[in-house]
């Protein structure tokens, strides 16, 4: 007998068989599961094949407001999420999670619940698509320690005498340092570079494109030709189906995040920071606009209203017109861009900075290299009488937005990293002038204009005679003389002035340092020196690291330092036992300082010491509490987890950007908008910094990304 059910039944059939679905697994989804929204939230629930999905992400993404904008949050332990405060606009929605592939993207507007079914991955591989770089780029097998030091033969470069220092090239000294390895675009081949009869000459051909491409040669030579092979064996074991660990899903605190995206500059444009505030009083300029410096790409300051999703340019110019740009050479074309010449600046700027006033400091070329007679051997300048120096291939802009005016400032010493001390005279300091450190006096420069007089250098000079004071110094290359101080060989990378008074610098190279300069009384004439190596050479692999590069102070004057090796450093110099000057204060004089944590990610194949692959580019020290995670918080920018890398009382919180894959930045800082706003009153800023934004998910035409990191109390937290 046939039965026939009305329609009505039959719909409510039909829906109660998809909410069983819908709560099928080891927990049902109940009334008590809804989540409360505002009219500018979209929230729900994803569940999956088991139930509820925990620890995913969900994305929003919309192209309706001036500039693409993208939010991200986690879902609780019952599946559940919350996209917050969202502007009015219509926006895709879909899940994405390890373990899964994307759902379907499901259009919505704020105001509105939304529940989304999650997609579990048909196979590992699929699955592994979504992983972060980091764990592809574990996949890379290193020379055995038996094989350094390098020869010929073995083909790996004989000046690399340790399997470290193998890595630190990689990782700190070459490919890592202006791109991440292990996205999709470096772990495959990519069709468009051409047919090869192996990957060893496909890679060959990869590092001659485009205007990288003499950098990418430089790089793999200094490694040896070795470094091709092991990477065209890389790519080959992936491409047979060798796969990663499986990273675990966000956690705790982790689940806390949200993460917004705003698109600004253009796709031939690569950025390297931003700035929103002074890094002195995290309450400058709330709400208000953030810059950007595009180093070698191009000549404007990118900027972003994060309030009105709006972006802008200011146009940057020199004082010589005679400044060089950008070499034009490519080796080879590029698979992107063809024979295309892309990057055309002549600024070059590296570093912004905030100041009181809140105008913007750069780090730019405002005229060729050769300096100035007063920086020159026989100039009356007290910096230059003591150390003259003759070419300075990058100097100083400050840009008043207040006025639009934007003033070129001519320095004899090179800058490449900025920042200004807690001073009188709001002094500037800056790294990247080769033998010297230097400074501007921004105060006397206000109020004169004089950039001659408001400037001046040191070279960096170790107390090896261990009287206290500067003396008559040997050269670096001359043997250590008991009676004198002596030159340390080295420069500032990274530079930060402590609260004390000091400044401090990474040196890089193996096994590099970080360094303490006291200024002095009368600097140039009274600066001294102190080097600190980590412990590089400790008799226990596990307590080895290698090659700090972008590091940073707390309140308390203790160091934190991102490693080749994998691992964020922290040196404490009170801990020292011994003295920190004299004949054997050369580097090694305080192990006890050093206390290193490996970073959340695998350790490379070949490898048996501490650290992993991991290769963040700066560390910077959340000091006064804008992420919401209390004050003197170490931050590392995860260059190959493809997020930040939190410290929190000695475990790690790992906040990853999951969308467009391939998130890389090279700096960060937080802002105060709103302290009585609570979490929406603060956050982390930071940019897509790599050198190539097509290698990211979303390919050529992707341009580099402002993205904010702020921390909710829990997960559905409106």
């Amino acid at each position: 007998m046939t039965v026939r059910m009305p329609l009505s039944t039959m719909a409510a059939l039909i829906i109660g068989v998809c909410l069983t679905l819908f709560v099928s697994g080891s927990r049902a989804w109940q009334a008590g599961d809804q989540v409360a929204l505002d009219a500018d939230d979209i929230g729900g629930g994803v569940t999956g094949s088991n139930g509820p999905e925990a620890g995913v992400w969900v994305i929003a993404e919309t192209a309706d407001l001036p500039t693409r904008f993208v939010r991200i949050v986690v879902t609780d332990e019952r599946g559940r999420y919350v996209l917050p405060d969202l502007p009015k606009a219509t926006y895709q929605v879909w899940v994405r999670g390890y373990g899964l592939v994307d759902s379907p993207k499901m259009t919505a507007a704020p105001g509105k619940a939304l529940n989304l079914t999650a997609v579990a991955a048909p196979t590992l591989a699929e699955a592994a698509r979504y992983y972060p770089a980091g764990y592809w780029f574990a996949l890379l097998t290193v020379p055995d320690e038996k094989e350094f030091p390098g020869n010929p033969s073995s083909g790996i470069n004989a000046e690399i005498k340790s399997q470290a220092q193998w890595l630190r090239q990689v990782k700190s000294g070459g490919c890592l340092a202006c791109h991440a390895l292990g996205t999709r675009a470096t772990r495959e081949i990519p069709p468009s570079l051409g047919k090869f009869e192996s990957a060893t000459a496909a890679w060959g051909r990869r590092i001659q494109s485009g205007q990288a491409g003499p950098s990418m040669i430089g790089g793999i030579n200094q490694l040896g030709s070795r470094a091709l092979t092991l990477f065209a064996d890389w790519t080959d074991r992936i491409a047979r189906g060798e796969l990663p660990q499986t990273p675990p899903r966000p956690k705790g605190i982790e689940r806390n995040v949200v993460i917004t995206e705003w698109d600004w500059g253009d796709p031939k444009l690569y950025l390297h920071d931003e700035v929103s505030t002074d890094r002195r009083n995290p309450t400058l300029n709330p709400n208000g606009l953030i810059y950007g410096a595009a180093e070698l790409s191009a000549d404007y300051l990118p900027v972003l209203d994060p309030v009105h999703h709006t972006t802008s340019r200011v146009e940057l110019t020199v004082r010589d017109a005679a400044t060089p740009r950008t070499s034009p050479d490519m080796p080879q074309p590029s698979p992107y861009w063809g024979k295309e010449v892309v990057w055309t600046s002549r600024n070059n700027v590296h570093n912004p900075m905030f100041d009181d006033r809140g105008r913007v400091w750069i780090t730019s070329a405002v005229r060729p290299s050769d300096n100035p007679a007063f920086c020159k051997q026989g100039s009356s300048h007290p910096s230059a009488k003591l150390f003259p120096i003759d070419r300075s291939g990058r100097h100083l802009a400050v840009y008043d937005p207040k006025t639009k005016k934007l003033t070129h400032i001519s320095t004899c010493f090179s800058t490449h990293h900025l920042m200004f001390a807690e001073d009188a005279n709001h002094t500037l300091w800056t790294s990247g002038g080769g033998d010297v450190v230097g400074w501007l006096n921004t105060k006397m420069f206000d109020e004169t204009g004089d950039e001659e007089k408001s400037q001046g250098w040191t070279a960096l000079v170790i107390d090896t005679n261990g009287n206290g004071k500067r003396d008559v110094y040997s050269e670096p290359d001359q043997p250590l003389d008991p009676a004198k101080d002596q030159r340390f060989d080295g420069a500032f990378y990274a530079v930060a002035p402590a609260p004390d008074g000091s400044i401090w610098g990474s040196a890089l190279g193996f096994p590099g340092a970080v360094i303490r300069l006291n200024p002095g009384s009368h600097p140039p004439e009274t600066a001294l020196a102190e080097v600190y190596e980590p412990p590089f050479s400790d008799p226990d692999p596990q307590r080895r690291g290698f090659s700090p590069r972008g590091m940073d102070i707390d309140r308390d004057g203790v160091v934190w330092a991102a490693l080749a090796s994998g691992h964020l450093a922290r040196f404490d110099r009170r801990k020292c036992k011994g003295p920190l000057n004299g004949p054997k204060a050369t580097g090694q004089q305080c192990p006890e300082g050093w206390t290193l944590y490996p970073e959340p990610l695998p350790q490379m194949k070949g490898v048996t010491a501490s650290g992993s692959a991991e290769s963040s580019y700066y560390t910077w020290v959340d000091q006064f509490d804008t992420l919401g995670l209390g004050r003197n918080v170490p931050i590392n920018t995860g260059n190959e987890s493809e997020g930040l890398l939190v410290l929190k009382d000695g475990e790690w919180v790992v906040l990853r950007v999951p969308y467009p894959l391939g998130y890389y930045t090279k700096w960060l800082d937080g802002r105060i908008d709103a302290a009585q706003r609570g979490w929406k009153g603060r956050g982390l800023w930071s940019t897509v910094s790599t050198r190539a934004p097509f290698h990211m998910e979303t390919g050529k035409g992707t341009t580099s990304k402002v993205v904010r990191f702020q921390l909710r109390p829990d997960p559905l937290s409106k």
